[in-house]
């Protein structure tokens, strides 16, 4: 049972991430950005649905 909370919580991180680098290429075209926001994942992709990344 806790190996699959731990793997459905990887796999968050992984779609967080997955999405971060979505948004970021789409925003910047900078490969540099879509590293960093892929290191931050979900809380890149919440920074964006605020409204404060435009």
């Amino acid at each position: 049972m806790i190996f699959h909370r731990v793997s459905t919580i990887w796999h968050g991180i992984g779609l967080g991430q997955a999405i971060a680098v979505a948004i970021s290429w789409s925003v910047n075209h900078s490969l540099v950005w879509v590293i960093l926001h892929g290191l931050f994942g979900w809380f890149y992709v919440i920074y964006y649905a605020l409204g404060l990344g435009r």
